[in-house]
């Protein structure tokens, strides 16, 4: 690649600052002007005065934060089209995240870095697939950064799920899952499985699952399990978010089988402490495996790890050879409710 230039991407508590494009990326607080990778919240926010990201990020963020996708000052940024701002050539590749994530490059004076965002390698039929993008930096995220975190085929969760539901037809299967991207990818797997009964949802999930259906992606029939006759939802999958497993709007279920989708359910104590029946391990993340191979195959003269797992992957680096730093940004905690809120 090329010899280091002076340092013009700052790593900062709140966020990665840009310096002679003054422009920050995923900040954790209101800014001038901020690329942003997806949708989360642990990544986006309201407030900023200008928004850069994909046009499905920024209808996102006007749904879920009430920003004004429209607005003059905010810009849509399609995969493998950028921007160019103080010297600084910005591009937007896809990250298999969610729908709209992105990895975010930048060249600049010879010199490339690319911030990942979060993303997941596995085949999402609700997101463009992961690109690998060759740089001199790479700026990974380590949600899953130990070994034991190695994600099962999710065609055999899905079909553990299905058979949950045929094993009981009296009961219901109460699938917990976040309300942006795994409660989409979910219903989308099942459809590919050859699920097309109607599947029911919480009304939380009901304006996120009607965005995805805007933007091509095919769920299927759904219904508000508000509209629904208990008797009906027997031998059916319901999907909600993981607060309401527990919560009394469950007892309006026949008799539900409690279950949940994340890649910490490979994790018991977590399944545990949820009271979760049947684990599911389904993430958007990717796992220790595709991590290292991720790093393997860009091959930078340097990674920076971030969000999760850091010293691990930071002992795999040093292992291996590779030269590595952890950035311990504030906001990127995997244990807090925006870190998990994506697993």
């Amino acid at each position: 690649m090329t010899t280091r230039v002076k340092p013009w991407l700052e790593p900062h508590p709140s966020g990665l600052y840009v310096k002679p494009a003054d422009l920050w990326i995923d900040p954790s607080r209101p800014v001038a002007r901020a690329a942003v990778t997806h949708g989360h919240a642990d990544h986006a926010r309201s407030g900023h005065d200008a928004v850069f990201a994909t046009p499905e990020t920024l209808a996102i963020m006007a749904l879920r934060y009430g920003v004004d996708a429209e607005a003059s000052h905010n810009q849509a940024i399609e995969y493998g089209d950028g921007f160019e701002r103080g010297g600084v050539r910005f591009s937007f590749h896809p990250a298999g995240h969610v729908l709209g994530s992105a990895q975010i490059a930048m060249e600049y004076r010879g010199e490339r870095i690319v911030v990942t965002g979060d993303y997941k390698r596995r085949p999402d039929p609700t997101c463009a697939p992961f690109e690998v993008v060759p740089c001199d930096i790479f700026i990974t995220e380590a949600t899953f950064g130990l070994p034991v975190f190695r994600h099962p085929a999710t065609h055999d969760e899905i079909a553990k799920l299905i058979g949950a539901v045929r094993a009981e037809p009296d009961r219901s299967v109460l699938v917990g899952a976040y309300a942006l991207g795994k409660a989409q990818r979910v219903i989308a797997e099942l459809r590919a499985a050859g699920w097309s009964a109607p599947i029911y949802i919480h009304g939380a999930l009901e304006r996120m699952c009607a965005l995805y259906a805007a933007h091509g992606v095919d769920l299927g029939e759904l219904r508000l399990v508000s509209e629904a006759d208990k008797a009906e939802m027997a031998g059916q999958i319901v999907l909600a978010p993981p607060s309401a497993l527990n919560d009394r709007w469950s007892r309006r279920l026949p008799d539900p089988v409690t279950a949940m989708a994340s890649g910490w359910m490979r994790v018991r104590q977590r399944a545990r402490q949820r009271m979760v029946e049947l684990p599911l391990v389904i993430s958007d993340h990717a796992d220790w495996d595709e991590l290292t191979a991720t790093i393997a195959e860009v091959n930078p003269r340097e990674s920076w790890i971030t969000h999760g797992s850091e010293e691990g992957l930071l002992r795999w680096c040093e292992l291996t050879q590779r030269k590595a730093r952890a950035l311990h940004l504030v906001g990127r905690d995997v244990e807090d409710e925006g870190g998990e809120e994506e697993a």
